[in-house]
């Protein structure tokens, strides 16, 4: 038997447990709300959550969980068809929604139950088997149908009290971040985080850099954000004093969801004298490893495994790679109690996603240096490029092209050639796109940097790169 929230449980208090914009919750209130939550869905094994970035969305969850059962998040965005998948896939026995909140068709047949932030339930024991599954969450199905990832109560437990260990989160501390609610990082990491230390969370509705020196210069000690948020703030801290003193009061600033770049990195520090530390994540291992917080915040690494958490580099035919010299590639196969249970009516998935003894496939490619620390250069599908006999990861070149000044944005893929097996493709936004960067000048720029055999081949140029919600870049979107 394992308690996601100890705080809510017995005796909670009067601290505020959740605030988004000018509306909270106490403890006492959100065990209140969550227990009516609980009352009305009794007896259901899987509830749809419409996670709007609300504190109804909040306390639906909670509800859920407090009450044993597993809540099925739905990103408010879906298409028809995606919607659709999930709700078959998952089979959900009802819905809960804000009050006042318009549900599209695929939803409408569901039945539903409005969260009421103000009810009065009576707060039960929030006793319930480890394995038992809290959350299915699905995939972004890049390559077919969303699957549906069984995160088990063991997962979140261990995974937020191995993040309270390395980033030394306590009750004291104060989140403030303007994430979706939908996915692992804004809802596990930014929502349960704070309540399962018994610490608040101060969500912005919407992000905006106004928002988070409001919240950081008035108490709030940790942030948390993605790189186009990081970006947002680095461009900006050159003519924000008030952001500069919020981001350099802060206890933590934490990156994820996709690599940081190294030169919005540089800029944050320079303006601050802070780090930000990155960490390693997905949605069916919930988070793998940190750089700690007492730990050397190094740009472009995602630091060290957390504690319960194995991990090791794998060559294509599956050995383990034993030597950590900064530049052997291998895929990412982790072991531990943060994992998921399963795919969701998916055995076959599930079954090819691990090894024979329990190792899970992550499909993400890294390099370890000599003292442990991971740094990750691409998923294996998209980012891996093989070219005159190198295996090079898409990320570091990334990371080189963003350095050069005539440069906005960038991705990196491969294309077939002839010679080379693979050419280095460059994908740039262009500061100016009245006179953008050569590929003479972008090449000579990474080879200075890298390796010869890193230079981009060629290069395209875009108005903009295709992200997702979280702010990846969708390489599987870029035109053919």
């Amino acid at each position: 038997m394992t308690s996601l929230f100890p705080a809510l449980t017995g005796d909670p208090g009067e601290q505020v447990a959740l605030r988004f914009g000018d509306r909270s919750l106490t403890y006492r209130e959100l065990a209140a709300a969550a227990a009516a939550v609980g009352e009305r869905i009794r007896g259901a094994g899987r509830v749809a959550v419409w996670a709007t970035p609300a504190l109804e969305t909040a306390v639906g969850v909670v509800g859920v969980l407090l009450a044993g059962a597993a809540a099925v998040p739905l990103n408010p965005k879906s298409g028809e068809k995606e919607l659709g998948h999930i709700l078959s896939d998952s089979a959900p026995a009802l819905v809960l929604a804000a009050p006042g909140d318009e549900l599209p068709p695929a939803v409408r047949d569901l039945a539903r139950v409005d969260v009421d932030v103000r009810g009065a339930g009576v707060p039960v024991a929030d006793k319930v088997d480890a394995s038992a599954p809290a959350l299915v969450v699905y995939t972004s199905g890049t390559t077919g149908p969303p699957k549906g990832a069984v995160i088990p109560r063991r997962a979140i437990a261990a995974t937020l009290d191995a993040l309270a260990d390395a980033w030394q989160w306590t009750g004291d501390d104060v989140l403030v971040h303007g994430l979706p609610l939908f996915h692992v990082h804004g809802l596990v990491l930014g929502v349960l985080g704070p309540l399962r230390r018994g610490g608040s969370v101060r969500h912005l509705g919407r992000f905006g850099t106004e928002g988070v020196a409001r919240e950081l210069n008035h108490g709030a000690t940790m942030l948390f954000g993605v790189p186009t948020m990081y970006h947002r703030i680095a461009e900006t801290l050159p003519d924000d004093p008030e952001l500069v003193k919020a981001l350099a009061g802060a206890r933590l600033l934490v990156s994820g969801s996709a690599a940081l770049p190294v030169h919005d990195h540089e800029r944050i520090t320079a303006a601050t004298g802070r780090r930000v530390i990155e960490r390693y994540g997905m949605t069916e291992t919930l988070m793998n490893t940190s750089v700690r917080a007492d730990g050397e915040a190094r740009a472009g690494a995602v630091g060290v495994p957390l504690p319960g958490v194995e991990l090791r580099l794998v060559e294509d035919d599956g050995t383990p790679i034993t030597t950590y010299d900064g530049e052997s590639v291998g895929e990412i196969q982790v072991r531990g109690p943060n994992l998921f249970t399963e795919y969701l009516n998916r055995p076959d998935a599930t079954r090819a996603a691990f090894t024979a003894d329990g190792w899970f496939r992550t499909g993400d490619m890294a390099v370890r240096d000599p003292d442990g620390y991971v740094r990750i250069v691409g998923r294996k599908a998209t980012d891996l490029i093989k070219s005159g006999g190198y295996k090079i990861g898409a990320g570091e070149i990334e990371n080189a092209l963003l350095e050069y000044p005539g440069v906005r944005e960038a991705a990196v893929t491969g294309e077939p050639d002839a010679d080379l097996g693979e050419r280095i493709v460059a994908w740039i936004v262009p500061e100016d796109a009245g006179s953008p960067p050569t590929v003479d000048e972008l090449a000579d720029h990474v080879t200075a940097r890298l390796a010869p055999h890193k230079r981009p081949r060629v290069v395209r140029y875009l108005d903009v790169l295709p992200r997702n919600d979280m702010g990846k870049i969708m390489k599987r979107a870029l035109p053919s």
